[in-house]
């Protein structure tokens, strides 16, 4: 590490096991923060490096998070860093470059500002959103475009709820959020046709259906107010949609870590305990689970930190001169 990176580290404690950092925490969303509150407050070295781009940053509100309902999703984890900081965590806001395991077992995790030995590398890099390439989603993602039924369901209830199908798999959606209204109206959109059977179902729960390729998002005044297909607006209070959800991890696979392809695609393998393929790599939150919400994700962290840190103990032990044997 070099002078300047190492004033801004600060190493709090030292470790007979070398490096710089204990763990290195690449990814600051709720399930990095999660992990690094748990493992300072353990007393271990640890360094969260994070690019500031957290998935929900679009997104004024978050629901259905215990004791945070309604809260800023920038304010959770405005106050998680300071929470973190507060038992000697330490934060430094750049861009993973590369990292590799040397021969010595630490691993040489590279940012522009230097490079940083650790014991462990914990990924929490999330994913990112593909929206579908049409006029208007980018633009009202996170407002009025949104995917999680249990997050913005409750603030649209008995509201014409549109979804815009990005596969057969839309469909469900639509009966999905036919739990929060009346007035639901699902967009095949050519690649979400729905079958004969499944257009029953839809039409048994006043599902209306609208045939034909969505080719636009009507906005009036900054605020979602219709789909637009064939030429005609279908006025809709929300659009719902399923964008193709991306994993952020280039850093793991370049590191070698073993992937499963499901239908989702591919995705980096973890044990329950987050542990990857990769000696001292370990992976949490949305990038190696989709499912991995604000809750589930804070939940994992704080997990991954018990399991991190069981880990870290270990290695000391195991770097503890044998004992001399008494006959």
């Amino acid at each position: 590490m070099n002078e300047e990176l190492r004033d801004r580290v600060d190493e709090r404690t030292p470790s007979d096991a070398g490096g710089d950092a204990d763990v290195v925490i690449v990814g600051g969303g709720p399930a990095g923060l999660s992990a690094a509150l748990s493992l300072g407050r353990a007393r271990r070295r640890v360094v969260v490096i994070d690019s500031a781009e957290p998935r929900n940053r679009t997104a004024a509100h978050m629901h259905g998070v215990l004791g945070h309902d309604g809260l800023s999703p920038l304010v959770l984890l405005e106050r998680g860093r300071a929470e973190a900081a507060g038992y000697g965590v330490r934060f430094l806001r750049e861009a993973v470059r590369s990292a590799s395991v040397e021969a010595d077992g630490l691993i040489e995790v590279q940012t522009a500002a230097g490079m940083i030995r650790t014991r462990r590398l914990l990924v929490a890099t999330g994913l990112e959103d593909a929206l579908p390439d049409i006029p208007g989603f980018q633009e009202q993602w996170g407002r009025g475009v949104v995917v999680c039924p249990y997050c913005d369901g409750w603030e649209h209830r008995d509201d014409v709820v549109g979804i815009v199908a990005t596969s057969p798999q839309s469909v469900h959606q639509a009966q999905l959020l036919r739990q929060w209204s009346h007035r639901v109206v699902y967009f095949e959109n050519v690649v979400g046709e729905a079958s004969e059977v499944e257009l029953e179902r839809l039409e048994r729960r006043g599902i209306r259906v609208v045939t034909g390729p969505v080719s636009a998002l009507r906005i009036e005044d900054g605020d979602l107010t219709g789909v637009e297909v064939g030429g005609n607006a279908v006025d809709v209070g929300v659009v719902f949609t399923g964008p193709t959800m991306r994993p952020r991890d280039e850093l793991l696979r370049a590191l070698g870590a073993a992937t499963t392809e499901s239908e989702l695609g591919s995705w980096v393998d973890v044990d329950a305990d987050g542990r990857t393929s990769v000696p001292g790599v370990w992976a949490v939150g949305n990038v190696v689970n989709v499912r991995a919400n604000v809750s589930v994700s804070l939940g994992l962290g704080s997990l991954m930190a018990g399991a991190l840190n069981a880990d870290l103990v270990a290695d000391d032990i195991a770097r503890l001169a044998p004992a001399t044997l008494v006959e």
